[in-house]
Parts: structure tokens; sequence; C-alpha cells
């Protein structure tokens, strides 16, 4: 996976787990050491669906703990699956809430209930933005909000096909 996102396995935090998470639309959560790794990141999506063989239309979100924002959390990258016609999501709403999830599970349980972060993303594309995570417990399992603010930037048709 790190070669198919242009790091190396060094580059990669092999203290947290490499995880599918869903919000909506299926992601790999890569956990990578240090911030300065993701502006040498250069995606090649057509290669995620040799890598992602259990998962091959999934889309690839390295992260790490380390942030621009002093107020985030964690910060992340958010490349497309080679199926969606995009190379690259400036800020993602559905992986900043599998992100949320994670945290929860495996960086810091909280003390109390909700655990409020920031996820930012974008300042490799120079669009950054932060996306606001609440994560509930619900009894056994964890509910996780989102909030952000966005701009338009275009119109665009897209194409969908189901079941291929």
């Amino acid at each position: 996976m790190a070669g198919a996102i242009g790091l190396t396995r060094a580059d990669l935090d092999e203290e947290l787990p490499v995880m599918y998470g869903s919000t909506g639309i299926w992601t790999l959560l890569v956990p990578v050491k240090r911030l300065e790794s993701f502006r040498r990141m250069s995606p090649r999506n057509g290669a995620f669906p040799a890598v992602l063989t259990s998962m091959p239309r999934a889309c690839v979100h390295p992260f790490c703990l380390e942030t621009y924002d002093p107020s985030a959390q964690m910060h992340g990258r958010h490349f497309s699956s080679p199926y969606s016609g995009t190379v690259e999501d400036p800020v993602t709403g559905t992986a900043s809430g599998v992100m949320g999830a994670y945290y929860a599970s495996y960086i810091r349980t909280p003390d109390a209930w909700p655990l409020s972060l920031v996820v930012e993303q974008g300042h490799e594309m120079g669009r950054e933005g932060n996306v606001h995570v609440e994560v509930h417990q619900a009894g056994d399992q964890l509910d996780v909000t989102i909030a952000g603010t966005g701009v338009y930037v275009r119109e665009s048709l897209v194409r969908v096909e189901i079941g291929r």
C-alpha cells in the first residue's frame, strides 16, 4: 500500500492498525508517522484494486497525529477509488467520520463522552479545511456525527453504475 501512495513502508506507523471503515463509502485508513510525509505522497489510484484485494473499490485515506493546526487532532489526505472518476478529495466528511471512531477505539478512549475532535485535510492541495467530528458511545457501538462548512466549487455531472 505504501508504494501505491508514493511512500515507503518506513513512513507508515506500524504501532497503529491499518483498517477499513465506512460511513457510507469504504475507506482504508493508513496511519503515517510524520506530517512531512504527506507532501511526498503521489497516489497511483489505478494500483489500488490490486493492493486492496478484499475491497478493490475502496478509497485510501492516509492520516497522522501531527497537524498544521494546533486545534486539530488528526491530519489526512483522501485518495479516491479509481472507479470514482477523481484522484483526490480536498476534505472528506465520510472518511473523517471513520477517523473519529478509529481515534476513539485505537488512539484515545475518552474519559467522558462525547469525544470531540478536529480532522484537517487539503493542505497539500492548497484547499485546506477542517471537519468537526463528535463520537458518542451508544452501548457497544460508536455513533459519529460530523460538521463543517463547505464552499461551492463547480457543478458536475456524475455517472454512477451500480452492480459492477
